[in-house]
């Protein structure tokens, strides 16, 4: 599994380093999993300058996603201001710990809205308690992404899951509560065996910049076997850029080096690779 630069929000690349250049277009792409919020946007006018910049190389749109209430509130709002950007909203599972019922109402009350595309990001976390204050413990975790998976299928919007050193677990719970009708594992970083365990079950699986990564060996592996109609590209923005540029500041702008570094391990052409993407975020998240 590759070393993350960061999977914590609040916590973005080293913003010393300099913002990537554009890149060669690849259109037609969605990026299905970003921050615009913590891409730097406040409002709509600084969400349209992201979403520009980015539909200057081919990513006409965008699912910006919530870690916690306020991200939430502001992904709506986003989703709202620009016909371009949809909205995925829950609470981070080292977040958990903050999801009372007051949380748990407003966070459902958000995710009926109809720019609301999928649950997320839920899941599991197993890096983070112990090292990061006020993390929410394993317990706490398992709690809240039942909670959510049952927001989903309640709604009937597709889960996207995070998932960090939890694969065993992560999939039992799943199975427990019984997994809503799309499962999305955003930014997947587990080895062959548990994407071909994702696959099996259906499971929507989504590339980030991670799969660009020299050292993420047996990512590379797991890429390889997932199915055209399974898989989703992402940015993670600002987190995860892409090689050669980790470390700097990521935004959507900068998904077609994911999807180049993707196509390449996958042995295809980057252009159909980026059609099947498409067609599937047009699908799982139901997009006009």
């Amino acid at each position: 599994m590759p070393t993350a630069d960061s999977d914590v929000p609040g916590l973005p690349g080293n913003r010393a380093r300099p913002a990537p250049d554009l890149p060669e277009p690849l259109a037609p792409l969605v990026d299905a999993h970003t921050h615009l919020d913590a891409c730097g946007a406040t409002d709509a006018d600084s969400v349209a300058t992201i979403v520009d910049r980015a539909a200057s190389v081919g990513v006409g749109r965008v699912v910006t996603v919530a870690d916690d209430l306020a991200a939430a509130r502001f992904a709506v709002d986003a989703a709202r201001w620009n016909p371009r950007v949809y909205a995925a909203v829950a609470i981070h599972p080292t977040r958990a710990n903050a999801l009372d019922d007051a949380t748990k109402a407003e966070i459902e009350r958000l995710a009926r809205d109809p720019r609301v595309v999928a649950v997320g990001e839920t899941g599991l976390d197993y890096y983070w308690p112990g090292k990061l204050d006020g993390c929410a413990d394993i317990a706490e975790q398992v709690e809240g992404f039942r909670w959510h998976i049952d927001l989903a299928k309640r709604l009937h919007k597709p889960l996207m899951i995070h998932n960090r050193e939890a694969d065993h677990d992560l999939l039992a719970v799943l199975l427990d509560e019984g997994a809503p009708e799309t499962v999305i594992l955003h930014c997947f970083s587990s080895d062959a065996t548990m994407a071909d365990a994702c696959v099996e079950a259906g499971y929507i699986l989504s590339f980030s910049g991670t799969v660009s990564f020299r050292n993420a060996r047996e990512l590379h592996e797991a890429a390889k076997l997932v199915p055209d109609d399974q898989l989703l590209v992402e940015t993670d923005a600002p987190y995860l850029t892409p090689h050669p540029f980790r470390g700097a500041p990521n935004e959507p702008y900068c998904l077609p080096y994911t999807v180049r570094a993707l196509a390449q391990l996958r042995g295809q052409d980057p252009v159909d690779l980026a059609a099947a993407a498409t067609a599937n975020a047009e699908r799982v998240y139901r997009l006009s």
